[in-house]
């Protein structure tokens, strides 16, 4: 009777690390972590480099220069801070630019973004990261 309560824990124990994504190895656990999926690019084997091309065209179709009083465009750059949240939603945490104008565009040029798969953690759901230049 023992033995049998002895496996039933076992075999409960082992089965409660069978998650997507998760690696039991020894004393080490890995979770595998993936990145947000751009619209369109769910059957893309290169996901990463479809996130990559669309975002620049996104950026390429999307981007309108800001001009000074004098009518002049603005030049400067301008970084983003950023997040892919749980839902998929692009949420900006800062801009960095000494220029306003520029900070204000590329606020609303990321805000574009349409609404991605987004990206998980051991098979969940996960806030990512993102800190992007734009050069005006």
């Amino acid at each position: 009777m023992k033995k049998l309560l002895f496996i039933a824990i076992m075999l409960t124990g082992f089965m409660s690390f069978a998650q997507n994504d998760v690696e039991v190895k020894g004393n080490k656990v890995s979770m595998k972590e993936t990145a947000p999926v751009w619209p369109g690019c769910e059957d893309n084997a290169d996901k990463k480099a479809c996130f990559n091309k669309m975002l620049m065209q996104h950026i390429r179709e999307n981007i309108k220069y800001s001009k000074n009083d004098k009518g002049e465009y603005i030049r400067g750059k301008a970084t983003v801070s950023m997040k892919v949240n749980e839902e998929g939603k692009v949420v900006v945490k800062s801009v960095e630019s000494k220029y306003p104008e520029l900070k204000k565009e590329a606020k609303r040029l990321m805000e574009a973004i349409p609404t991605m798969t987004p990206g998980k953690l051991a098979g969940k759901p996960k806030t990512i990261s993102y800190t992007i230049p734009l050069n005006f």
